[in-house]
């Protein structure tokens, strides 16, 4: 096992701009990087799942699978249409001080841990790429002549770990945009690319291919 060739892999690997980091990214200017990185418990939660059904061979056989990719394919869409459709109509920015003439307020409700890992871990366990990655790129680090469970646990944690890495680096970068935010048309503007970040997403998905 390679374990160490594939720490550089796995971290790269999870700082790739995709819906999970994009969702780092917003939790990181709308609630902070602590927030972020407790949000991304729902992430790792719906990764481990696919590492454990990758361990147990099941994912090589949903690669297999047309119709089980397919499916997950657009289950993942729909919701990325859909977080997409609502951000582009919402007018709120839960928990930040807009400047509204003299003094600022305060638009929106606070920030929901709960409802932030349940994001993080409906856009992880949607997105059939997991599945890619932990049914064909983990192999390539295992050695056939030890334990594969062992191994698999091994380079899970791993990349586990690196998900928070590349949730601490977007949600950092989120802080910073947060600071550029102080009036309710920023608000507004913000939310349109938030939306239309996630609908693009959800076409781009509906394009992949096994």
């Amino acid at each position: 096992m390679d374990a160490l060739l594939f720490v550089p892999v796995a971290v790269a690997i999870s700082l790739t701009p995709g819906p999970n980091n994009f969702c780092g990214l917003n939790n990181g200017i709308r609630a902070g990087v602590g927030a972020a990185l407790v949000a991304t418990l729902g992430r790792v939660a719906a990764f481990a799942i696919f590492l454990a059904v990758s361990a147990v061979g099941l994912g090589a056989m949903l690669l297999a699978s047309e119709a089980a990719f397919t499916a997950v394919k657009w289950v993942g869409a729909c919701y990325l249409f859909w977080l997409g459709w609502r951000a582009w109509r919402s007018r709120e920015f839960s928990g930040l001080a807009v400047v509204e003439g003299e003094g600022a307020v305060t638009s929106g409700a606070p920030v929901k841990l709960r409802a932030l890992i349940a994001q993080e871990f409906l856009l992880g366990i949607t997105n059939p790429k997991a599945i890619i990655l932990f049914a064909a790129i983990f192999p390539q680090f295992i050695d056939p002549a030890q334990p594969a469970a062992r191994q698999f646990f091994v380079l899970g944690s791993i990349y586990l770990a690196s998900e928070f890495v590349a949730t601490a680096v977007y949600a950092t970068g989120g802080r910073q945009i947060r600071r550029f935010i102080r009036s309710s048309r920023g608000v507004v503007r913000l939310n349109k690319a938030t939306g239309g970040f996630f609908m693009g997403a959800g076409g781009l998905l509906l394009a992949t291919n096994r």
